[in-house]
């Protein structure tokens, strides 16, 4: 007999989605508007939850031009604290599914730790740069536009309903569905994964945005029951949930060791160019038949790994880690628009800050005096003897 869950657990869970929802959105004004009724709302979330009526609320429709030009479709408030529901129920469920070599939108596997699997993949191939070693970086053709709904539902639900059965831990005695309703989880995994995002939502930009959009990068123009939106939590959930398939594939299958993904950005290291070159057209036949999608040939390429491989914003040497040509332009793009006043000096002074973090961890001194070291910053501010913050003088 498995886990029922309750009236009073769900309010509970719900409280707690909330809060996290909110998390640096706390002056918004569809958050402080949500706040005013919060008992009343969480109250109407649990009842359409245990009567199972919830039903998503039309998005609203925009584009973003920064780092690149995309399609954003941002789901109401009261959809997004059911976003955090369910990533809270299911993300640790599903992330124990996920090859270690699976980085994004995991706790703990962000870039930086992307890259730094990079080099250690590279490093164990090419016996620490001694033997000559490449590496085969992939790419799939508008991705979250071509996800397949009703597979990824498919493979959701299976991943729920196997895992149901499995331990919570090596030594525990529970099993997931001891703690969780598997019954409420797949139907709200339907309830999810199946709403069309374009179905009444709310166009909030000029239509002449649009222009210069790849037709591959926009829900508006993809086949029928395809496409998550971009932003969404359980969009960069699913992502790595309907792409397990294609890393198991490429693990257990195709025996690549050293493979590893970040969203639809892949990569392969080997000492064996003529191999890595055997194994796309089974990678691209696996893609097609079994999840819907291309593998983008125009984006495929081989590095030498002794010239540097870039990946996530780094380029990898065999001595140190370098931030991108990419990353750093937009970088500079971003502070120009700062710097012609277009924004506050506080949300300018903890853009720098987030940009020294990152840049923290590459070898990037050099840039940082570069970027960093202007009068208009140094009048206001000053910097450790790293340059790795920025501190206040006056505002």
């Amino acid at each position: 007999m498995g886990y029922t869950i309750t009236r009073e657990d769900l309010i509970r869970d719900l409280y707690i989605a909330f809060y996290d929802a909110r998390k640096h959105k706390t002056t918004k004004s569809y958050v402080l508007e949500f706040e005013e009724n919060l008992k009343e709302e969480i109250k109407k979330l649990c009842d359409e939850l245990l009567t199972r009526t919830y039903k998503p609320l039309p998005s609203t429709c925009f584009i973003v031009n920064y780092p690149k030009k995309r399609e954003i479709f941002a789901a109401q408030f009261r959809d997004r604290i059911i976003h955090h529901l369910y990533y809270n129920y299911t993300s640790e469920l599903f992330e124990r599914t996920f090859i270690q070599d699976a980085y994004s939108c995991i706790k703990g596997r962000g870039t930086h730790y992307g890259i730094s699997r990079l080099q250690s993949h590279i490093r164990k191939e090419s016996l620490n740069y001694s033997v000559p070693c490449y590496v085969m970086k992939l790419d799939i053709r508008g991705y979250f536009m071509n996800i397949n709904r009703k597979i990824l539902l498919r493979i959701a639900n299976d991943t729920i309903v196997k895992m149901s059965t499995h331990r919570l831990s090596k030594h525990g005695i529970k099993t997931w569905s001891d703690v969780l309703d598997i019954d409420f989880i797949l139907w709200l995994t339907k309830a999810i994964v199946l709403i069309n995002p374009i179905e009444d939502c709310e166009v909030i930009c000029n239509v002449n945005q649009w222009i210069g959009l790849d037709k591959n990068k926009s829900l508006f123009c993809v086949s029928e029951g395809c496409g998550l939106p971009i932003g969404n939590l359980t969009s960069q959930l699913f992502s790595n949930v309907y792409l397990n398939a294609l890393d198991q594939y490429i693990k257990r299958v195709l025996g690549c060791k050293h493979y590893g993904r970040y969203v639809d950005d892949a990569y392969i290291v080997s000492t064996d160019r003529e191999w890595m070159l055997s194994i796309v057209p089974l990678i691209r036949k696996f893609l097609k038949d079994e999840l819907g999608l291309d593998l983008h040939m125009g984006k495929l390429r081989i590095d030498d790994v002794n010239y540097g491989v870039e990946f996530l914003g780094g380029f990898v040497k065999q001595y140190r880690n370098y931030v991108s040509r990419h990353t750093v332009k937009r970088m500079m793009v971003k502070l120009e628009d700062k710097d012609k006043g277009e924004y506050e000096y506080s949300d300018m002074y903890c853009t720098i800050n987030s940009y020294l973090g990152m840049l923290g961890h590459y070898s990037s001194y050099k840039i940082r005096q570069d970027i960093f070291m202007k009068d208009e910053y140094l009048k206001i501010s000053s910097y450790d003897y790293e340059m790795s913050k920025m501190y206040k003088i006056n505002c």
